[in-house]
Parts: C-alpha cells; structure tokens; sequence
C-alpha cells in the first residue's frame, strides 16, 4: 500500500497550475484569496504628497533652534492645516501653521513639531524644545516611488494587502483563477438533505459536507449532483461536468465490493483512471483519474473517510491548482489522554484541545462511519503507522479543523 504522503505527492503532482485571470482591486470577493501571477507595480509614489507624521506646527527647523523648555520661541500662527486640504500653501520664515496628522506640508517648511511640545496656541504658539529637520516629515515618495514593486508574485492576497494597491493606484491585478469543483454523491441509496430515507436509504451528507469545504477552502463550488450506481450513470454525469469545471469530486463507489459505480464507470476506458489503498485510518481505498485535462478524485463513501480524504488529498491539489502552497496546515499538541491507534497504518484521530488549545485527546469512536464526535472535534491527530499506543504527554501534530480545509 501507498503511504498518504506519497499519494499525496502522486495526486498533487498530476494536477496543473491554473491560468491568470484579471481582478477588480474594488471586488473583495474576487480579490481576496487570490494568487498574484505577476508583479504589481505602483503607478504613484507613496506618500503622494509631503505631509505630517502627527499633530503639531509646520516650521523651519532653523527658526526654533533654540528652543527649550525654559526658553521658548514664539511663533505667530498662519492658519490651520487639517488633513485633506488642497490648497497650495506656504511658510514665511519666523512663523508656524498649525497642522493635523496627514495634512500636506506648505512650502518652505521642514519640521513639523508636536503638540505636546508646545503651549498649542492658535495665534502664537510657543515651542519648547527644538526639532532636527525633517522630524515628524513624510516625504512624497519616501515608502515607494513609481513603478517601485509593491507585490510580488505568488503573494496570495489578504486585506492587508488592499490599501497597498489602493493607495498605489492600482486598478486590476492578474491573479491566478480559483479552482472551479464540482461535486458528485454516489449511490442508489441516497435521498436529498431533507428528505425522510426509507428502508436501506440514507441522507446525502457527504454532497453538502463536500461542498462546504470546497467553500471553506477558498475555492469556487461549481456544482452538485447525485448519481446512481451504475457505470453508464457515473461516466455520463462526470463526462459532462468535465467540460465546464477544473475539478471533480466524487464520493462512494471505490471499495473492493461487487457493485462500485466509479470503479465499473472507467474498467473499459481509455482514461488514466488508478483505485489504490493508502494505508491510513480513515480513508484506505482512494481513487484519482482524468478526465480529458479536468483530475477527478473519487473518495470513499463514508463521511468521515470523505472528510478526512478530501483535506488530506483534494485540498492541497486544489491549493496548487490555485498557485497557493499545497503543504498541509499543521500544528503540534501535547496528548493528555492515551488511545490505541491501529498497526501500519497512519491514523487520522478526531480530537478537541483543553480549554488553554494545548492538549488534545480523542472524541467519539475513531471507525470512518462513525459520526458521534464528529461535529465536536477541533483538529485531526496524525498518528504514525508505527505507533499503535498514543500515549499521554507525547507531542503530536495534527491539523487544526477550523478554518484550514
């Protein structure tokens, strides 16, 4: 059998890259999330315009040279300068305008000096300590000039990020597409959520499930469907999804049973379909193919074998095809309760944390069908084939599952 990692590698390898596409600055929505594909360079300097680091009075460094506290120099006020003010302005030598955080700094000034220095005068303004030239000064220019690169390629975009481009005059970036996924549920025995399943019927809880994580993980859900048990059904419905999405999702069929829908959908086909076990707990039977240029994942039926399948395998593929990085979102945790983990075989335990995030322990039964626990669990413990007792206080690493499909 495979280990995860390098199915993992295997899947991750096989999918591309996506294209460029280009980007409102002005959409959050199609912003945020996103890959840069090429460098943004900004179209102004930044600051736009010289102007003031705090509160205080613009001068000239040189009129208040001897200024002191029990010295202070006296300087008739021109007027106020608040920020936003357009107008051009100037400074006589031998006297200050009073200046807000931000406001553009008239000609011939040099120094802006706090308030908290002077006697904060409206007419006249005694300064009691003297200033270098150029303190409390922004000068137009100094964070970047134009054309200066304010993001590099591969930055995936945070907001952060929006005031850079914003505030440098950019328009629209290229960034690379998000992943369009569809998702498919497998079986006879499946009703809609909903729905009051008969006997041998169940809920479709992996659809939903599935597509909540494509979601999650920053990623564009494309479609879902449901699909019977045969071959011909399968192939039909996965055919036609292809054409229109980068990636298929599928979920059931892949077991070792006489009747696997995604299995007897490519026996006979050119595809380059591959079934393969993995040796990890939950999640042993794996499959992954193309169709055409578009990969398809067919993950196990059980819920808590798609999860875990789909952010162990499907979640880092789809993270390169987005040009984000594909490594798995760990962290490590002290155990403060021993469990039994299964022989050669890596086990992917559902655990919650302590109330201070530190120590984990199991919840609920760890079998793939088993839902108990499920809702309740924080991280996934990633237990090493070679390690059949986890014991307490031993370190861990497990993959936080809030917020990190």
């Amino acid at each position: 059998m495979l280990t995860y990692e390098q199915y993992r590698q295997r899947v991750v390898d096989a999918v591309p890259r996506l294209s460029a596409e280009t980007v409102d600055v002005t959409d959050p929505s199609a912003l945020l999330g996103r890959v840069i594909a090429a460098p943004v360079r900004t179209a102004v300097p930044l600051p736009g315009f010289t102007n003031s680091a705090m509160d205080g009075y613009a001068v000239r460094a040189a009129d208040i040279a001897a200024a002191a506290k029990n010295a202070p120099v006296t300087l008739p006020v021109a007027g106020d300068i608040p920020a936003g003010d357009t107008r051009s302005l100037s400074l006589e030598p031998g006297s200050a305008w009073r200046i807000m955080t931000g406001a553009p700094l008239p000609d011939g000034a040099d120094t802006v000096v706090q308030v908290e220095l002077t006697d904060a005068g409206t007419e006249q303004v005694q300064i009691r300590a003297a200033q270098p030239e150029g303190t409390a000064v922004r000068r137009v220019g100094e964070d970047v000039v134009t054309g200066d690169e304010v993001l590099a390629t591969g930055t995936l975009l945070h907001p952060r990020h929006v005031p850079v481009l914003a505030s440098a005059g950019v328009q629209q970036v290229s960034a690379i597409r998000r992943p369009r996924i569809a998702i498919v549920s497998t079986g006879d025995e499946l009703v809609p959520v909903g729905a009051t399943p008969g006997h041998g019927q169940v809920v479709d809880s992996n659809g939903p499930m599935l597509a909540a994580l494509v979601q999650e993980g920053g990623f564009e859900l494309a479609d879902t469907r449901r699909v019977g048990d045969t071959g011909e059904q399968v192939r039909a419905v996965l055919t036609e999804l292809a054409a229109g999405v980068d990636l298929i999702v599928t979920t059931g069929g892949v077991s070792a049973g006489a009747f696997e829908p995604l299995k007897l959908a490519f026996e006979d086909s050119d595809e380059q379909f591959e079934f393969v076990k993995v040796s990890m707990q939950p999640g042993k039977p794996q499959g992954f193919g193309m169709l055409g240029s578009t990969p398809v994942f067919a993950l196990p039926g059980n819920p808590v074998s798609s999860l875990v399948s789909f952010l162990i395998f499907v979640a880092p593929a789809a993270r390169k095809m987005a040009g984000r990085s594909p490594a798995l979102p760990t962290a490590t945790a002290r155990v403060g309760e021993t469990w039994q983990s299964p022989p050669g075989r890596t086990q992917f335990a559902r655990v919650v944390y302590d109330d201070e995030g530190r120590v984990v322990r199991p919840i609920g039964e760890q079998g793939s069908h088993v839902l108990g626990g499920l809702a309740g669990s924080q991280a996934l413990a990633i237990v090493p084939g070679d390690t059949t007792e986890v014991a307490v206080g031993e370190t861990v690493s497990v993959i936080p599952l809030d917020g990190l499909a």
